[in-house]
């Protein structure tokens, strides 16, 4: 049985997939940790991986998690370091055969792994709706039947208890599939500090930690308005917590790193994805942000204490993915006088010549974007008159994809039949790619069901 501790770090090294690689190495060498997250998925991360799992089966996951594990595991062991990632996103088996692959050409014995699976409902579909599972979309109301023969993924966002019984078994390493993201560092304080999932106010605490930890260093000065007060943004360091068994903990970072941590960076975290403040949904509790109390405890630190939590909801949320037909987007440069007239004709002209080869594209399935001409900030700054030059991105979508690939075609010919000052057709011809949807929902927790599994490497 673990012995309960009176403070643990917890580190959350990766805030997205694709987040520097830097992170976790800087995080293991640069000062004491006890546990590290990663936090890889998103929505739309969902909808890439399970776009990359149709065209490759052993694909599907955090590929750079499996990178990453190579570089770090050895300091990890010797310093007795543990991982919680969700990196199985939506292939766990093969995430989990990677891992295995990964520590045996490093050479590492003795590690254990714990896999969590239980997330990905998509073969289960049929059973839950005929048992009256709804799944409505939470945004539109809109019923599931309308897209259920295209739906193509469908994960739970689990809690931490499932995490925490890994962990219970020994495991070093943690992969969980779509687990929700402060779920990652709940699981390593109700294991350390021994806590009830019904213990509320620390559970909440808990969960206002990772909603912190959870976006990495936009916490530590990253993406903060007063950005001119962060030093040294190469070198920002990645979030570390101080957690304490009261349920208070701190935020702060390695010494000699760079970024920034006060009281106004890490309450620009805490409104990140916020809906009703009293009321933040996670599968492990209802968390009151109301009641936080956050203090300087220093420079770069900032303490938080006194978060009042209730019961969770009675349901999960579900994040499905469905085919949504494809799309295409290619880019030009186009130089003035009269750049924004010239890119209107160049887009009128190419889906002119479309409909002339039998691929005529509906007005409301066509896009236009004219960069320079205040895309970003239009009806807020005035739009200059005569920009000297603009990006054009034209794209359309649709369910054909070879309809829309007849637009890749008649890009180039502009340069030579279109107005004057025409460039930037380097990149080549573009082509269509999928569209994958997205499907929010909930389902109630006792059709839910999680299983842990731990193996020795």
């Amino acid at each position: 049985m673990n012995t309960p501790k009176k403070m643990i770090r917890v580190a959350n090294a990766q805030g997205f997939w694709g987040d520097s690689l830097l992170g976790p190495k800087r995080l293991v060498e640069e000062g004491p940790v006890d546990y590290l997250t990663f936090d890889y998925l998103s929505e739309i991360t969902m909808s890439i991986m399970q776009k990359q799992r149709m065209r490759d089966p052993e694909s599907g996951y955090a590929r750079d998690f499996i990178k990453m594990l190579k570089i770090i595991m050895p300091q990890c062991k010797d310093k007795g370091i543990k991982l919680i990632a969700n990196a199985a996103g939506v292939n766990a088996p093969a995430c989990l055969a990677a891992t295995k692959q990964a520590l045996s050409e490093i050479g590492l014995e003795g590690i254990r792994i714990g896999i969590v699976e239980g997330d990905d409902i998509l073969d289960k579909l049929d059973v839950l709706t005929n048992a009256g599972e709804e799944l409505v979309n939470m945004d539109t109301g809109a019923a599931l039947a309308s897209v259920k023969n295209d739906i193509i993924s469908a994960n739970v966002y689990i809690g931490a208890a499932s995490i925490v019984e890994a962990l219970q078994q020994g495991a070093d390493i943690v992969i969980t599939g779509r687990a929700s993201d402060p779920s990652l560092a709940v699981a390593p304080l109700v294991y350390e500090f021994g806590w009830s999932f019904e213990d509320f106010d620390k559970i909440a605490s808990a969960t206002v930690l990772g909603h912190i930890i959870e976006c990495g260093p936009q916490c530590t000065g990253g993406n903060y308005t007063d950005w001119r007060d962060v030093q040294d943004f190469a070198h920002i360091g990645f979030p570390v917590v101080e957690a304490y068994e009261d349920g208070s903990f701190v935020v702060t970072k390695h010494d000699g790193t760079g970024g920034l941590i006060n009281v106004e960076s890490v309450t620009s975290q805490l409104l990140y994805e916020l809906g009703d403040p009293a009321r933040y949904l996670s599968p492990d509790c209802i968390a009151d942000f109301t009641s936080i109390h956050m203090a300087q405890d220093g420079p770069n630190r900032v303490k938080v204490h006194g978060v009042k939590g209730l019961p969770p909801t009675d349901s999960f949320k579900v994040s499905m993915s469905f085919s949504k037909g494809y799309k295409i987007l290619t880019t030009l440069c186009i130089s003035g006088p009269d750049a924004i007239e010239k890119a209107h004709i160049v887009s009128d002209m190419v889906f002119t010549r479309m409909k002339m080869l039998g691929a005529d594209i509906p007005e409301h399935d066509r896009f236009l974007e004219l960069f320079g001409s205040n895309v970003l900030y239009k009806g807020i700054v005035e739009s200059p008159d005569q920009p000297h030059e603009i990006l054009m991105r034209l794209g359309a979508k649709g369910m054909d994809a070879d309809k829309l690939n007849v637009m890749s075609s008649e890009i180039a010919p502009v340069l030579t039949s279109g107005p004057p000052g025409i460039t930037g057709f380097a990149a080549g011809r573009s082509r269509a790619s999928e569209v994958v949807g997205y499907w929010p929902a909930l389902i109630n927790k006792d059709k839910i069901e999680t299983t842990v599994k731990v193996e020795e490497v």
